[in-house]
């Protein structure tokens, strides 16, 4: 808020025409509607006499240099865009540069002025564009010292691609420091500076491992939607996630395991004999193979724990005894060819 929006504020607050004011400061009527409007600034010797005539701190008087509302930094940031379409962009950057110097600690103005000034010199493909690079580099290093955790990354984030352009690939990798460990942006652009640097094996360790927790995260939203489908008895939706989180695993080649976990439980709930004989002869016959990725393509340069045969034999033990359980699986007690699958296993 400008100095001029602070003293109308508080002088309509206190019920007070610009002529009161104007006579309890001994200063023109005219001077003070200057104020408000803008159009110029009250004399640094009436600072105080003003902020104890609205009872107000010097600080508040004074907010215009701190603080802005999310709505005024996005008009400000807008107005830059617009310019851009128009303007020369050396004229847009001093215009937009003096606005930041008016808001000196509104880092999230001058976080968003920065990313809106880079990117459109990028898109205008702007002559000369690298002598505005020492500005922006330094506003966005000071950034980083933000003690808002958005503004540090977001700060972070625009210098890695920064010096990615400008292929200065260990400066990039310093960036990633202030990314938080559990970001997969992190990972991601840490396995993009890996190949830039030929750094191949690295590089696809990093991108396998962001695969291979990906399939976790959209395995485990995949089959909570078909859990409540189900509970809700929405058969048909409840089938049409089933297929997703089938091929899904084929996608991320999981195992044949994983393609039939939601298809038994749909066929659980649908009672259907046939079908839950194929998932159950699926999960018995590939059990051996959960967590075996070793020969898998798609994650040849991780490592896995290999498991035990012991922790195999009493997973297979365990799901024997899962379709053993008489209440769960009573609609298939009188097949022959069930029986016969748990005499087998």
């Amino acid at each position: 808020m400008r100095i001029g929006q602070v003293i109308r504020k508080y002088r309509k607050r206190r019920d007070m025409t610009q002529e009161e004011m104007a006579e309890r400061l001994g200063v023109s009527a005219p001077a003070v509607n200057k104020w408000e409007n803008g159009n110029s600034m009250p004399d640094i010797m009436l600072l105080a006499p003003i902020a104890r005539l609205l009872d107000i701190s010097l600080n508040e008087l004074l907010s215009f240099e701190k603080e802005l509302t999310d709505l005024e930094i996005n008009e400000l940031v807008g107005t830059v865009n617009k310019k851009m379409e128009s303007e020369d962009y050396a004229e847009v950057f001093r215009w937009a540069k003096k606005k930041m110097e008016q808001f000196p600690n509104c880092e999230h103005l001058h976080l968003y002025m920065c990313i809106t000034l880079d990117g459109g010199r990028i898109v205008r493909e702007v002559e000369d564009a690298a002598q505005y690079d020492v500005f922006l580099c330094s506003t966005w290093e000071r950034l980083l010292g933000s003690s808002e955790e958005y503004v540090r990354t977001t700060a972070a984030d625009a210098l890695y691609g920064l010096y990615v352009r400008r292929e200065q690939y260990e400066k990039a990798g310093k960036c990633l420091d202030y990314l938080s460990a559990q970001n997969p942006e992190k990972k991601r652009k840490q396995a993009f500076l890996y190949a830039k640097e030929g750094k191949n094996v690295e590089a696809c360790k990093l991108y396998e491992e962001l695969l291979f927790n990906s399939y976790q995260i959209l395995s485990s939203i995949l089959y909570s939607m078909f859990s409540m489908t189900l509970q809700e008895k929405n058969m048909e939706k409840a089938a049409y996630l089933s297929d997703k989180t089938a091929q899904l695993a084929r996608l991320f080649e999981m195992g044949a395991y994983q393609e039939y976990v939601a298809r038994l439980e749909l066929a659980q709930a649908q009672k259907d004999v046939e079908t839950t004989l194929l998932c159950a002869e699926k999960m018995i016959e590939s059990s051996g193979q959960v967590g075996n990725y070793e020969n898998v393509k798609l994650y040849e340069h991780m490592s896995f724990r290999e498991l035990s045969g012991e922790f195999i034999d009493g997973m297979r033990e365990k799901l024997t005894a899962f379709f053993r359980d008489e209440e769960e699986f009573a609609y298939m007690k009188e097949n022959a060819q069930w029986k016969e699958l748990l005499a087998r296993s």
